[in-house]
């Protein structure tokens, strides 16, 4: 009988069905598993960016802070280390920041003011010598440089309607500029206990982790902040002193519109310099615009060649299709301000991910343990 059953128990194991092959081979279910988690990133990214836009009032004067922090971190730090109370260091700090801002601010204005009828002018003037020789496309160019002021007049009853209807855009302006201050004064002082606080709600080990990623981040908008402020003013300078020597009418005005346009990387210094190139033709003729011409593509190229490798570089290390992409990323979803903070933030952004990227590379290695065990720990006690 024992024999028998075991025969009956081996023949029913052996008649037992084989487990099937999968439907999809392994590369389909790699891949799959892939777009899936792309899916939930991009999710997780267009929540975020919902969220920021919904809570533009609060999340506008936070980001403006980041970058007058970063602006102005180093001043603060020196300060703090000429034994200031750090009170005292982030207000002064703060008071550098609303007489530069201010200044610039005023000096800019104004220059445009006193300039924008002869500058528009000029670019009426230079659209009818384009329609002459370009048609159609040259009489849009006329239509839009005269319809230019009433264009304003537009913008400036919308605002008026809108203070009827209780919304007013100056009162908004100003209560995100103070609110952006004050921020800034807190971010200043109080940075250490930002990084205190970020070590205890860490989970786990990871504190040290997060915090250099947090520093890196910083950094990176630190460094972009002053790298482009003293861009944009080295362009200015050389365009205005070159349009100066051209006579070309409005130089101060249109230097001005350079240093503002090169907070937005590539796309701010082609239409200031088309606008000053568009000036020079129509007030000085055709040799005079290709002079115009040749500063500002001379200024492009010291700009790109010199003063970015020198200055930026170390700091903010991105390829010219990832900027475009965030400012046009930026500008569809908050316009000009979005692509006036679309590129500090990418920044922000790669230096995190790079922070990441040594971090696990230096996981894999499986010396790094051994070599680098003192400055990794040096760093995580610091």
């Amino acid at each position: 009988m024992r024999n028998d059953s075991d025969e009956n128990r081996r023949g029913a194991e052996g008649e037992r069905p084989q487990p099937s092959s999968p439907l999809l081979p392994i590369e389909a279910r790699r891949a799959g598993a892939w777009c899936l988690v792309a899916l939930l990133i991009a999710a997780v990214l267009a929540l975020g960016v919902w969220l920021c836009v919904e809570l533009s009032a609060a999340v506008t004067p936070v980001l403006l802070a980041l970058l007058g922090s970063g602006l102005l971190g180093p001043l603060y730090r020196r300060l703090v280390a000429m034994k200031l109370n750090r009170s005292l260091a982030a207000g002064l700090t703060c008071a550098v920041l609303v007489v530069v801002v201010g200044g610039a601010g005023y000096i800019v204005v104004s220059a445009l003011v006193d300039t924008g009828d002869q500058i528009i002018a000029s670019l009426r003037n230079a659209a009818q010598d384009l329609s002459q020789h370009f048609g159609a496309a040259g009489t849009s160019l006329d239509d839009l440089a005269a319809k230019s002021k009433d264009l304003v007049a537009k913008f400036g009853g919308t605002a008026a309607s809108g203070l009827l209807a209780g919304v007013s855009v100056v009162g908004q302006f100003l209560a995100a500029s103070v609110l952006a201050l004050l921020l800034t004064f807190f971010f200043l002082r109080d940075a250490d206990k930002a990084v205190r606080a970020l070590r205890g709600w860490a989970p786990g080990t990871s504190a040290p982790q997060l915090e250099r990623m947090a520093r890196r981040g910083f950094q990176s908008i630190e460094g972009f902040m002053r790298g482009t402020t003293f861009i944009a003013l080295i362009d200015a300078i050389c365009i205005t002193v070159g349009l100066l020597i051209l006579q070309v009418p409005g130089a101060v005005g249109l230097g001005a519109l350079v240093f503002v346009g090169a907070y937005i990387p590539y796309l701010g210094a082609f239409i200031s310099g088309a606008v000053a190139i568009l000036v020079a033709l129509a007030d000085r003729g055709f040799v005079i615009a290709l002079w115009a011409l040749g500063v500002v593509l001379a200024v492009q190229v010291l700009e790109g060649h010199v003063l970015q490798p020198m200055i930026q570089s170390r700091t903010v290390q991105m390829h010219p299709a990832t900027v475009m992409l965030a400012i046009t990323a930026g500008a569809s979803v908050a316009g000009i301000l979005g692509m006036l903070l679309s590129v500090p933030l990418t920044a922000a952004a790669t230096g995190v991910l790079h922070e990441l990227r040594v971090h696990y590379a230096a996981d894999s290695d499986p010396d790094s343990d051994s070599d680098d065990s003192g400055p990794a720990a040096s760093a995580a006690s610091s």
